[in-house]
């Protein structure tokens, strides 16, 4: 525990024989519940947990589950309602099995997916234990330990300490992050980082790529988690889906930890188009749904008005380009039609950037 308040680590697994043990007995002594979702391996990752479950000792802190039966009266009619919904959204996880015998003691929680469902789902599946045990503090430490143990109360302290919602952490303003990183993953990271802060509204974030992460329970509780994206898009989807629930955000500097025996089982050139097609479609959910059904917002006006104007404008480019193939002059009225509508659509676009950017300032701390 932390400031008296439970903290569990959820631990994302798949083919880590060789790393999950140092990844699970490094773990610091005021994690209460150890977390780990063997998504399918198809090594021995399972045999390793389970051999570090044997040595675990039996936690000090015994969880017990919160009553699930609510005494209806005319003030609580929407608390039931919800619990109602959160028991029927159980069977949309991926369906697992808890290895455990008693939860309730055991330190090293194993819950092993029936059929491989990517690296979100996974996340989503230890998301929910934490969720259904009330954990105050849910973190989440990859399985092929290139997070050091270390800086865990770093990530955590926030959500603890100060109430954050999300606190995430950000390899690349160590300095040593350009000669440490390999080239590739660290311009990828840089790319998606770009593209994350558009379609989530955290405009002030980098690295969102990293796994190194700490989540509030309330923040859990706000978020639809069995609609995490699946892939390793999560951290991504997670950021959307967090800014449209108005949680607080905060970024904690950590090292970038590389060459400890890992093996990467991202490939960059398939990952990032899906993430980038995943964070296009993102952007204008979070848009509608923020700043137009729940919130209205000059900015989805001014967004959308400079996309059409900017959809417009191509017929017109198209045009303007086929009459110089052909030789043609431009007529001056196509001319300053093409003129009018980019310059109108930027316009648009760059104040509701600048408005989104403003709305999202209160959500940093």
């Amino acid at each position: 525990m932390l400031n008296g308040k439970t903290v569990a680590v959820v631990v994302p697994a798949f083919n880590e024989e060789r790393q999950i043990r140092v990844v699970i007995e490094t773990m610091p002594d005021f994690v209460d519940r150890i977390v780990v979702v063997n998504d399918c391996s198809e090594d021995r990752t399972a045999e390793a947990i389970k051999a570090s479950m044997e040595k675990a000792p039996i936690s000090p802190l015994e969880i017990r589950e919160p009553s699930e039966q609510i005494e209806e009266n005319v003030y609580n009619k929407a608390e039931i309602i919800a619990l109602h919904l959160s028991r029927a959204e159980r069977s949309r996880f991926a369906p697992a099995r808890i290895a455990n015998k008693d939860q309730r003691r055991d330190r090293i929680i194993l819950i092993n997916h029936i059929a491989r469902s990517g690296l979100g789902a996974a996340m989503a599946t230890g998301y929910r234990w934490c969720l259904d045990q009330r954990i105050d503090c849910t973190a989440r430490m990859d399985g092929d330990g290139q997070m050091d143990p270390s800086e865990l109360e770093s990530i955590c302290g926030p959500v603890i300490y100060e109430g954050i919602d999300y606190v995430k952490g950000n390899r690349l303003i160590h300095k040593s992050a350009p000669f440490l990183m390999p080239k590739l993953r660290f311009l990828g990271n840089s790319v998606l980082s770009m593209l994350t802060k558009i379609a989530s509204g955290y405009w002030h974030i980098s690295d969102t790529q990293t796994g190194y992460t700490a989540i509030s329970l309330k923040a859990l509780d706000s978020i639809p988690l069995y609609k995490i994206y699946s892939g390793y898009g999560m951290p991504n989807d997670m950021l959307v889906k967090l800014n449209m629930a108005y949680c607080t955000i905060k970024e904690v500097g950590i090292k970038p930890v590389y060459r400890v025996g890992e093996t990467s089982k991202m490939r960059i050139g398939r990952v990032i188009p899906k993430i980038s097609w995943l964070l296009v479609k993102s952007f204008f959910k979070r848009v509608w749904v923020k700043y137009f059904f729940r919130d209205f917002h000059p900015l989805f006006l001014l967004y959308n008005f400079g996309f059409l104007l900017g959809i417009l404008n191509i017929p017109i480019l198209i045009k303007m380009i086929g009459y110089v193939s052909q030789g043609r002059p431009i007529t001056f009225q196509s001319l300053m039609v093409f003129i009018f509508f980019g310059i109108s659509s930027f316009q648009s676009i760059f104040f509701a950037m600048w408005m989104d950017i403003q709305d999202n300032e209160r959500l940093y701390r």
